[in-house]
C-alpha cells in the first residue's frame, strides 16, 4: 500500500507542483484547496485524489481529517502575501487574511492530521515558509509578519513532539516565480509584477520547490532537516538580487 501525502494550496504553483512531484515518488496523494475546477484539472492529469477544502474553516479541517484513514506526510502549502504597502498604510484587514491562512491554516490542517501522522510507523509534518519568515523588508510587514508566526509554529511542534517518530521539517523559499503569487499581492497588476522578476535570470520555479520537499521527505526517517533555505542563484540574500544574465542563453 502506498504512503499518503496531503497537499494544502494544491491548485496552483507550489502546491500543484508538489502534488505532481509526490505522485511521482509513488505517495497516493490528496490535494486540496479552495478551488474546486482547479483541483479537478490537476486529479485528472496527476490521478491524485482531491477535496476542496478551505483551510481556514476549522469545522471543513476536521471533516476532512475524519475521511482519512491513514496519512504519512503532510505538506502545508497554503498561504499567500495580499498588499505591499508600508506599515503606515497597510490594511488591516489583508494583514487578518494573511494570519488566517499562513498561520491559523496550516495550524487547523497540522491538528488535525496529527493523530494519523502519529499513529504510523513515522510521520512528516513539511511547511512552507519563506525567507520573509525570517528576514524583514519594506512593504513585507504584514507577509513577514504572518511568516514569522509560521515559523514559530513549525519550530514550536518540533520540540513538542520530541521523543515521537514525527519530522517536523521547514521549507523557505525566497525568490520563487509563479503564475499567481505576486499578482495577488499587487491586486492583479500585472505589470508591477512582472518587475518583481525583471532582470532575474532564472528565479526559482515552483517545481524547483517542490524538488525540496521531495528530497526531505525522501531522506531516511531518522534524517530531520530543520529547516532548508534555498533561493536562485541570482538572490544572494533577501536584499541582493543581481538583474542581469547569469548562464549561457
Amino acid at each position: 500500500m502506498s504512503s499518503v501525502a496531503v497537499v494544502t494550496g494544491a491548485s496552483s504553483g507550489i502546491g500543484a507542483a508538489t502534488v505532481r512531484r509526490l505522485v511521482k515518488d509513488g505517495f497516493d496523494v490528496v490535494g486540496v484547496a479552495r478551488r474546486a475546477d482547479r483541483l479537478a484539472a490537476l486529479e485528472e492529469e496527476t490521478g491524485a485524489r482531491v477535496r476542496p477544502l478551505d483551510v481556514t474553516d476549522e469545522n471543513d479541517v476536521l471533516r476532512f481529517a475524519a475521511e482519512l484513514e491513514t496519512c504519512d506526510v503532510l505538506v502545508n502549502v497554503a498561504g499567500g502575501a495580499l498588499g505591499a504597502e508600508p506599515v503606515a498604510l497597510a490594511r488591516a484587514g489583508d494583514w487578518r487574511h494573511m494570519y488566517e491562512v499562513n498561520v491559523l491554516g496550516t495550524l487547523h490542517v497540522t491538528q488535525a492530521l496529527l493523530p494519523l501522522l502519529r499513529a504510523g510507523a513515522g510521520g512528516t509534518v513539511v511547511t512552507v515558509t519563506s525567507t520573509a519568515a525570517f528576514v524583514n523588508y519594506e512593504g513585507g510587514g504584514g507577509y513577514s509578519a504572518a511568516k514569522h508566526a509560521e515559523h514559530a509554529l513549525v519550530e514550536t511542534l518540533r520540540l513538542e513532539l520530541g521523543g515521537e517518530p514525527v519530522r517536523v521539517v521547514e521549507v523557505a523559499p525566497g525568490m520563487v516565480r509563479t503564475d499567481e503569487f505576486a499578482l495577488n499581492r499587487l491586486r492583479g497588476d500585472a505589470a508591477k509584477a512582472a518587475a518583481v522578476y525583471e532582470g532575474v535570470d532564472r528565479p526559482l520555479s515552483a517545481d524547483d520547490v517542490a524538488e525540496c520537499v521531495s528530497l526531505v521527505v525522501g531522506l531516511p526517517l531518522h534524517v530531520n532537516v530543520d529547516r532548508l533555505v534555498v533561493r536562485p542563484l541570482a538572490q544572494a540574500a533577501q536584499h541582493k538580487v543581481h538583474r542581469g544574465p547569469l548562464f549561457p542563453s
